[in-house]
């Protein structure tokens, strides 16, 4: 097997094993925790081969990137959507972050949801996003970006809804599903926008493909265009800035599912977007002032709020926004390699964090106890440095976590709403049908003589 079918073989891993168990759930079919979890790990020992055996082969052969043309996808008239992939110095740290995290959280699903109604249905999700995310960090194209994009969109929210017989998660990931589809609309202009002006949305027609330091071909206001709408696209993905909002509320999907999704993998996906596109980024003045803002408006709102959050979950929610937010920062900032091994090291981080949380109560209670009952205070933050009032403005309104719920619903979902029921008047209505009443049942009592 050539080194060229290796990069199709670690995005299709995954995905078939997702086919083959969402077909056999189909047709009524059960797996024991066992054979899921051997083939997890069997697949997971894969893929970290492949990886390493892609990862030896460009750096013998000294190659900057690999491309692996399927031909297209569809074309209408003089337009085509192609199926490439690649593989450089920027997608290859991302693809082993992934495989081997996804393997971890994996290994340690096995135990953590053993014998829940929801096993089997847990495997098959984060086949499903594995999938998904090494079609994001792989795809030639904005296009095949869309579709990696959506996968990991999807997954995520029905994650968060996983424990579907109780109200909040199901709201929750509504909400969550929402902010997406409203984010995704800037990334559906994008492609749009660029098949129309320039004729091709694919990474060898808008760059020279090395990276860092790409040419661009994109001038002018087009380019500007352009470039905030996939900023934007990013910061709801990564929850940033207009979107920080919907973070907090994922917590709501089991543990696990937080550490690949909102610590280590999704959450990071717009950021990677951002470094794909950073030619184009760069050439806009707005648009890098844009990240910046974004990055470190929300980096000082999550340090602020993961402070006085009253569980663990919630408060690495919170870190990871603000570590998210330097990442943007050193993006706008021009510091991509820094910003690379940043969030690597991010994702691994907040992992081993999100698996830690269940015992961190006890965590505590074992370090209280070994320190003969006594810990001593961490030290003073440097807000301790401002005047008292000011002190107790930012803990109120870091405790109301920036208003941002309150501000979302009256100027935003309040309009929103007004409006549907203006516009229900040119839906037929439909007058309700009765229940038929069930015929009653007389019991006649026969007197005892």
């Amino acid at each position: 097997m050539s080194l060229q079918h290796l990069i199709p073989l670690l995005i299709a891993t995954p995905g078939v094993l997702f086919l083959m168990l969402g077909t056999l759930w189909l047709l009524g079919g059960q797996v024991s925790e066992r054979a899921i979890s051997r083939m997890s790990k069997a697949t997971h020992a894969f893929l970290v081969v492949v990886v390493v055996l892609i990862a030896w082969a460009m750096w013998r052969g000294n190659m900057v990137s690999m491309n692996v043309s399927l031909g297209d996808w569809f074309t209408v008239a003089e337009y085509g959507f192609p199926l490439s992939l690649l593989i450089d110095k920027l997608s290859l740290p991302l693809v082993g972050t992934t495989v081997v995290l996804a393997g971890i959280v994996g290994s340690f699903s096995v135990r953590y949801l053993h014998r829940d109604p929801g096993f089997f249905r847990f495997f098959l999700l984060l086949h499903l996003f594995t999938f998904g995310a090494l079609l994001v960090f792989t795809a030639g194209s904005l296009d095949l970006l869309v579709v990696g994009w959506e996968i990991v969109g999807i997954t995520s929210v029905l994650l968060i809804g996983f424990f579907q017989y109780r109200p909040d998660p199901v709201r929750n990931a509504l909400r969550v599903f929402a902010t997406y589809r409203v984010a995704d609309l800037f990334m559906l202009t994008a492609v749009f926008l660029s098949h129309h002006w320039f004729g091709t949305a694919s990474w060898a027609g808008m760059f020279s493909g090395d990276w860092p330091g790409s040419t661009y071909k994109f001038d002018g206001a087009a380019a500007t265009v352009i470039a905030v709408l996939l900023a934007f696209a990013a910061s709801g993905k990564s929850s940033q800035g207009p979107f920080c909002g919907w973070l907090p509320r994922a917590m709501e999907g089991p543990t696990p599912s937080s550490a690949v999704f909102y610590g280590a993998i999704s959450v990071h996906a717009g950021a990677y977007l951002l470094l794909r596109v950073e030619p184009l980024l760069h050439h806009s003045v707005i648009a890098t002032s844009l990240v910046i803002f974004i990055g470190l408006t929300t980096a000082f709102l999550g340090t602020l709020i993961h402070r006085t959050s009253a569980d663990a979950k919630t408060s690495l929610a919170y870190a990871a926004q603000t570590q998210i937010g330097l990442i943007f920062a050193e993006i706008g900032f021009g510091w991509t390699t820094l910003a690379v091994i940043h969030l690597v090291g991010h994702a691994m981080l907040r992992t081993l964090q999100f698996l830690r949380a269940p015992s961190m109560l006890w965590d505590y209670h074992r370090v209280h106890a070994a320190a003969g009952g006594k810990l001593s205070p961490t030290g003073s933050y440097y807000e301790s440095l401002l005047p008292s009032a000011v002190q107790i403005w930012l803990y109120r309104w870091a405790l109301g976590r920036g208003f941002y719920d309150s501000i979302v619903e009256r100027w935003v979902m309040a309009p929103v709403l007004t409006l549907a029921r203006w516009l229900a008047i040119f839906e037929p209505r439909f007058p309700r049908r009765q229940p038929e009443a069930e015929p009653s049942t007389k019991v006649v009592e026969t007197p005892v003589s």
